[in-house]
């Protein structure tokens, strides 16, 4: 039987609700807060408290969690001294934002010397996991912390502790690596068989538990041959979370080919087709572009 705990959740945007949701159907009490409260207020339908300020968002909260656009974000909250003031003894801050693993560290340390906890805790699985409650969790910070918020996370998905404060950070950069490189190569072969004369549809079903096989191939391969782009995860976010895995790579002395390479295309996509808002799957757009044809 699950334990309500007090929870605030900060960023209601494509995956905040739904995460918001999830919660509260296991039970959590939530309160929730956004910068636009309009985009909150639909919660309150659902059994949300809906707070007026970030102070009286975190209040009372036993966990405040922040799902953010970046570790900017997130960061300048936590920095806030009248935030920091209102939070309750004990409290754990978990920021679910994808960002910097070493803003991740910063925000430990800041709230550790306070006497606060911290995990930083990204997730992947996009609006549909989200909505499902399926979530892959890559949670970084002390054990005992993951453990004290294993509820929480168990409401939204599947939580694993993969090591230190920066560690989920690091974890969800490799993950990002992998989308993008894998959007990439489904974007080349769905365009191939389609050029070719295969059926698309009809070979994602062909490949359908082969070494091949994948999430993004079935769920992107199908959005790209159907053209349906409406986000599901942004492409602007997929930019940034790739600067990120660049930026830690160079601090550790390593090249990563074909993520420069796909980072690229993903900036072109946004420069010059207007894809910010698009879905990563808009990648493919980005393609029948390159070889000349209509988009």
């Amino acid at each position: 039987m699950t334990i309500s705990r007090k929870v605030t959740l900060i960023g209601t945007g494509l995956m905040g609700v739904p995460m918001t949701r999830n919660l509260l159907k296991a039970g959590h009490q939530l309160t929730v807060w956004n910068r636009t409260i309009a985009r909150a207020e639909p919660l309150a339908h659902d059994g949300a408290r809906i707070a007026s300020s970030e102070v009286d968002a975190v209040t009372g909260a036993e966990f405040v969690i922040t799902m953010l656009s970046d570790g900017f974000a997130s960061g300048a909250l936590i920095d806030n001294p009248d935030v920091q003031a209102a939070l309750s003894p004990g409290a754990i801050w978990i920021d679910m934002s994808s960002a910097k693993p070493e803003h991740a560290r910063q925000q430990a340390e800041t709230l550790t010397g306070l006497g606060f906890g911290h995990l930083d805790a990204p997730v992947s699985g996009g609006t549909k996991g989200a909505e499902a409650g399926t979530l892959a969790i890559m949670v970084g910070g002390k054990a005992d912390r993951f453990e004290a918020a294993r509820a929480v996370f168990e409401a939204m998905g599947r939580p694993v502790h993969v090591g230190p404060s920066g560690a989920g950070q690091l974890s969800k950069l490799a993950n990002q690596t992998i989308v993008a490189v894998t959007i990439s190569a489904v974007a080349e072969a769905m365009l191939l068989v389609e050029q070719g004369g295969a059926n698309p549809a009809a070979v994602r079903a062909a490949l359908k538990g082969g070494f091949a096989d994948s999430v993004i191939l079935q769920q992107h391969g199908e959005r790209m041959s159907e053209g349906n782009f409406e986000p599901g995860g942004l492409t602007k976010f997929q930019v940034k979370d790739l600067n990120n895995t660049l930026d830690e790579a160079a601090s550790l002395g390593l090249e990563l080919p074909a993520t420069e390479s796909v980072r690229d295309r993903f900036q072109h996509f946004i420069d010059a087709m207007d894809g910010a808002e698009k879905d990563h799957s808009g990648l493919y757009l980005e393609l029948k572009a390159r070889n000349g044809l209509n988009t």
